[in-house]
């Protein structure tokens, strides 16, 4: 039976309906805002998947270039695999779902998005993310929803709640959220420095604004949501807890306040994991074990930030580890950097490319560039680990959009600095908050480029650790700190506010103070990074690097394209070949000439500038005949456009016969005397031998022609026009 169900989201209407499309799902929603629409189904696996310690949960969003009316490029016409952005919102999807399963599930869970409509005025994002939810309320799955999302903006100094995508476009935030009835789970932003005190203001009202939407789907789950099937959970036994905690909290303990390095920790570990399996004996299954001796084990780091308020590693709540910056360290690169925090290391480099270079994306809003890209590898050495290379993976794609969201407010605007931008960050080594040491290394790979940033950006990451009502707010945090704790808030900006922000959260919620707390760390410790990086370098180089190349951009008349390209391109890749030099033109007749060698550059340019000069009253040219009639020569003075030489303007003295005095295919100079309303160009030889300036060759040049068109002409026919008509045709 079909149900449609509505709420009302930032004054806007959302209508989800179920009962009509995949009824063989788990559960199976569509959901329409505006003309966009979704179908999101949620289906599990009849059995718990062995062998893993972890929730495995898909999520899929299907990018159907039909949604927006249109046929994929390529040879096969059909949809390939996910581009960044679907990659982006089904992490956008799976982060505010994946705490709200029950602890020890391992059913196999997918929530597949399938966009069927896109109008161009409502993303998809947030009524997507509902669906998921509101899929996953009405399934057979446990799941301790239901889940809300929303869009925040900041346009003309005003909140607006589910702004559309026109008036994203002009806003000063974006910022997507998603929560439950009683607290947020997942914030994720980009602000054009956006202050702190703001930014929790968005937080509220976007989280406020939830609650119609979780309370429709609290309707359907009433109405026709199905009884739950918890699956068969893997739970740990607590006789075996018991014995694992008398064997190894005693030496555990020294081991968390031993202020001990990573490596150092790490080894001791394996020790005493051995020492403990020996101990059990085959009684116990060895994976049981293992799990038991991790809860202790974050037991007692817990314990002892919440109470002695010190961390493994010997660190106050709200200390930052040492941090270091280089640049220049690479020499044929066209910038570089090394941003060191800790035992997290991120070199970064910077290259610069043309106009032609630029990413060209499809999505469903339409085809379009990108100038600027941030890419994010994440090899297993980093982590001492050995496993096979394969392709960038979600989480790699994900930290790496986070970084290039950091940087997008500060970049100087195209016509300031014409280049396009890639930047490719290699972890090279990683204990926590990869992605903003990422955002500190790309700063200063930029910089030391040369490009002019508005301002340096540095990030970090704020941890959690919380039971019942006691909670500490960890600045800095490192791997194990974001394994066992209960938030990882990453946040970035510059000395003014925010540009950047992602929250994970492992708990069922966060309470507005905590957010509060954390953004005011994030700002302190990004002020104390920002003055190492600017200690390193502060400013952009003055000059580019001699490997990179060098853009010069003119701007042309939109009618002379056409002039400039040629036939089939005949004529710019011909000066592309006489030159070596890049050349990109624009629709709207911006010319973008690029090359390593000034002089090349050069002459590129004066060829653009021959090809597609106006003609100027009173210039001279240096032009060829192209055609001789009896009354003048045409000359073309410039590529694709000649002019009338007429007879009377030819010589110093009287001409009898054009071809007197010029013949096709002869070079001869000549001054612009005149162009008429129709574009007709009138052109004169005898100025420039005689001197004459523009006006006065106009002049010379009507009163001869008044006094030719007064009397009638010398030997020949009254009717012919021909001067001197009387002499025999050649």
């Amino acid at each position: 039976m079909i149900r449609q169900y509505r709420a009302t989201l930032g004054g806007q209407e959302i209508l989800v309906e179920t009962g009509k499309l995949a009824p063989q799902a788990g559960g199976a929603v569509t959901v329409r805002l505006g003309d966009s629409m979704v179908l999101v189904t949620a289906t599990a696996s009849r059995h718990p998947r062995e062998g893993v310690g972890f929730l495995p949960l898909t999520v899929d969003f299907e990018e159907r270039r039909y949604a927006a009316g249109r046929i994929p490029g390529g040879f096969f016409k059909r949809e390939g695999r996910p581009s960044t952005q679907a990659i982006l919102l089904c992490r956008l999807i799976d982060r505010p779902l994946r705490p709200l399963f029950p602890v020890g599930y391992r059913n196999d869970v997918q929530v597949v998005v399938t966009a069927l409509s896109a109008d161009q005025e409502h993303d998809l994002d947030a009524i997507a993310l509902i669906g998921a939810s509101a899929a996953l309320t009405i399934s057979d799955i446990p799941f301790n929803g239901p889940v809300g999302a929303v869009r925040v903006g900041y346009i003309d100094d005003e909140f607006v709640v589910n702004p559309t995508l026109p008036q994203m476009e002009s806003s000063m935030l974006d910022l997507s959220l998603a929560g439950t009835a009683e607290s947020v789970l997942t914030v994720e932003a980009g602000g054009h420095e956006f202050p702190e005190d703001l930014m929790l203001k968005a937080i509220r009202l976007g989280h406020e604004a939830l609650g119609d939407v979780i309370a429709m789907q609290r309707r359907m789950a009433e109405e026709i949501g199905k009884a739950k099937n918890p699956g068969v959970q893997r739970v740990l036994d607590p006789a075996i807890l018991e014995r694992v905690r008398d064997l190894v909290q005693e030496p555990l303990s020294g081991l968390v306040g031993g202020a001990l390095s990573r490596d150092e920790r790490h080894e001791q570990e394996e020790a005493l994991r051995r020492q403990m399996l020996e101990q059990l004996g085959p009684d116990v299954e060895s994976g049981m074990a293992q799990q038991a001796f991790g809860v202790v084990f974050k037991e007692l780091l817990r314990r002892r930030v919440l109470d002695a308020r010190i961390r493994i590693d010997g660190r106050s709540l709200g200390a930052i580890r040492d941090v270091t910056a280089e640049v220049g360290l690479l020499p044929r690169t066209h910038g570089s950097a090394l941003f060191t925090r800790g035992q997290t290391q991120t070199l970064t480099v910077a290259t610069l490319g043309t106009v032609s270079d630029e990413q060209r994306i499809e999505g469903l809003g339409g085809d379009s560039t990108k100038r600027y890209m941030h890419h994010y590898n994440f090899p297993p050495y980093s982590t001492g680990e050995a496993r096979p290379l394969r392709g960038p993976r979600r989480r790699e794609i994900g930290h790496g959009a986070l970084a290039e969201r950091a940087l997008l407010p500060v970049l100087p605007d195209e016509q300031e600095f014409p280049y396009t931008i890639r930047l490719v960050s290699e972890v090279v080594s990683s204990n926590g908050s990869t992605s903003m040491a990422s955002a500190c290394a790309c700063t200063l790979a930029l910089l030391d480029t040369g490009v002019p940033l508005k301002a340096s950006v540095a990030g970090i990451g704020i941890g959690l650790i919380s039971e019942d009502d006691r909670w500490a707010v960890l600045t800095d945090i490192q791997g194990v700190e974001d394994h066992l704790g209960d938030m990882d808030f990453k946040v970035a900006g510059t000395a003014k506010g925010i540009t950047a922000m992602q929250l994970d959260i492992k708990t069922t919620g966060l309470q507005y103070e905590i957010i509060e707390e954390a953004l005011r760390r994030a700002r302190e410790a990004r002020l104390e990074i920002l003055e190492a990086m600017n200690a390193c370098i502060s400013a952009p180089r003055p000059e580019l690097s001699p490997y990179a190349p060098r853009i010069h951009t003119i701007k042309i008349p939109i009618d002379k394209i056409g002039a400039l390209i040629g036939p089939g391109g005949k004529t710019i890749r011909s000066i592309i070949a006489e030159t070596g030099a890049r050349i990109d033109v624009e629709d709207d007749g911006t010319v973008f000439v690029a090359s390593e060698d000034g002089e090349s550059a050069a002459r590129a340019l004066q060829r653009i500038a021959e090809l597609t000069a106006e003609p100027e009253v009173g210039q001279i040219y240096t032009g060829k005949v192209v055609r001789v009639t009896d009354f003048g020569a045409f000359v073309e003075f410039l590529p694709g456009q000649d002019g009338l030489v007429h007879i009377s303007q030819l010589a110093e003295y009287r001409v009898a016969r054009v071809e007197d005095v010029v013949r096709q295919g002869d070079e001869i100079m000549v001054m612009v005397i005149d162009i008429l309303s129709d574009g007709k160009v009138r052109l004169s030889r005898q100025a420039v031998l005689e001197g004459w300036t523009a006006e006065e060759a106009r002049r010379r040049s009507q009163r001869s022609r008044s006094r030719s068109s007064g009397r009638p002409p010398r030997g020949g026919s009254s009717g012919d026009p021909r001067r001197g008509g009387g002499r025999p045709r050649r």
